[in-house]
């Protein structure tokens, strides 16, 4: 096998994280790694036991692009599929469908829906149920595993969401907040790993507004002071994230000058993917959407959130809306093609991956 190219690595922590490796070929990037929740899966958790049969295999997830489900947690591609179209590399590999060196050789998704950045043991700790004994350093053991396979290495994906919403759920935004230090942590780790593999520019983006998740506001009904004037999404959820990002990037900062002190090439950029989503919510007819930036297109419970866990998308009881393209949530929890579409493309223009 040729040597590996210097890899780009991008590790979403709010939505997902991705790695991809130069070349002298056609495109810039050869292959790509990604790391995540279902906001990065491409098929994982269908065939992972514990979420094997989930509301992802089923109608009407992937009726827009796909025209049946493909274990995605949309009505179409996720962000993941959009940066494989614009940076003409092939689609990842789900970790769980391969075995051998010649199913990765094309890249790797480690992405599982219902994975947390901590292991499911500290968050008990901490009073906080996550649902699928899935975390990052498992991911990252499964990169190592494949990085041994290929003897050389490439990647994206996401995550960290997870963690917020289970504790936002099971407890308190102190909680919630009082995790941050310990995902970014466990980033730093999961960072290091992937530089110690051969990644040579690393992009990570940061939290998206946690607020602004239709379950997240219709599990969690405040007064008129709770919500911000211009979104009318959770002021205290968004701060988590605020908290999130800003300690995320004081992270990359660190790293910077350690490495830089060290004399080694190595780029690390943030990506905002917060911004994007609150200005669509904002505005959304200005980026396309419709008239309830704040309402699920798919689900049941009516509503100004149309969120209800009884009638979750694709269960008895839920409707889909006509048009999904005008709506940024799909099922109260995951993104519409659209909205995806939107984030990559600002994703893509800020960070000049295509220059």
């Amino acid at each position: 096998m040729a040597p590996a190219a210097p890899l780009l690595v991008v590790l979403l922590v709010a939505a997902e994280a991705f790695a991809y490796a130069d070349t002298d070929g056609y495109g810039r990037y050869s292959r790509l790694f990604a790391f995540g929740n279902s906001l990065t899966d491409t098929g994982n958790s269908a065939i992972f036991p514990v979420t094997a049969g989930g509301p992802f295999t089923r109608p009407p997830y992937g009726e827009t692009y796909f025209g049946h489900p493909s274990g995605r947690a949309s009505n179409g591609r996720l962000i993941l599929d959009f940066l494989v179209e614009e940076l003409k590399v092939p689609q990842p590999t789900p970790y769980l469908a391969g075995k051998t060196a010649a199913d990765f050789l094309n890249g790797t998704n480690f992405a599982l829906g219902g994975a947390t950045v901590l292991d499911p043991a500290f968050l008990a700790s901490k009073g906080v149920t996550s649902f699928v004994p899935i975390s990052l350093s498992n991911e990252t053991s499964w990169f190592q595993n494949v990085v041994q396979l290929l003897n050389s290495s490439d990647d994206y994906g996401e995550i960290g969401l997870n963690d917020y919403f289970f504790a936002l759920s099971n407890n308190s935004v102190d909680v919630a907040a009082s995790l941050v230090p310990h995902i970014i942590g466990a980033v730093r780790s999961a960072l290091t790993a992937m530089i110690a593999a051969g990644a040579r520019t690393v992009v990570i983006t940061g939290m998206l507004p946690i607020g602004c998740e239709p379950q997240q506001l219709a599990l969690f009904p405040g007064d008129q002071g709770d919500y911000d004037p211009i979104t009318h999404c959770i002021a205290r959820f968004n701060e988590v994230a605020k908290r999130h990002n800003r300690a995320l990037r004081m992270m990359l900062s660190e790293h910077r000058l350690d490495y830089s002190c060290r004399g080694r090439s190595l780029s690390l950029l943030y990506a905002d993917i917060y911004n994007p989503v609150v200005k669509a919510v904002a505005f959304p007819t200005f980026y396309g959407f419709g008239d309830r930036p704040l309402s699920a297109c798919c689900g049941g419970g009516g509503g100004p959130y149309n969120f209800n866990f009884t009638t979750f998308c694709g269960t008895p009881g839920s409707t889909t809306c006509a048009d999904p393209s005008k709506f940024v949530s799909w099922d109260g929890i995951h993104f519409t093609e659209a909205a995806n579409r939107l984030v990559t493309r600002t994703m893509l223009k800020e960070l000049k991956l295509l220059v």
